[in-house]
């Protein structure tokens, strides 16, 4: 199943490793050094011009990708689970 994840962009559920908050998770500077480290590597997509809420991070379309959102981590983990729980049915 899909689920939006902000701008124009949707993601399959199935790709995804975990959804986080940018607030709480960067805290910790090992999820700040792979973050930097990411991005240095190219493999962040930014889907917001502002300030992202939160970040996904994926195994597609690479090994590693990390999306960038302007929505919040809840919002999203709520997509993803109305999509896991419309598969079930």
């Amino acid at each position: 199943m899909y689920f939006h994840l902000g701008q124009d962009y949707i993601l399959n559920d199935r790709d995804v490793i975990g959804i986080f908050d940018m607030d709480t998770t960067t805290v910790s500077a090992r999820t700040r050094k792979f973050l930097r480290l990411a991005e240095s590597e190219g493999a962040v997509i930014d889907l917001g011009g502002e300030l992202p809420k939160s970040f996904i991070l994926t195994d597609w379309p690479s090994e590693t990708t990390v999306y960038t959102s302007p929505v919040s981590s809840v919002t999203l983990g709520a997509r993803a689970r109305r999509g896991i729980r419309r598969k079930r049915r």
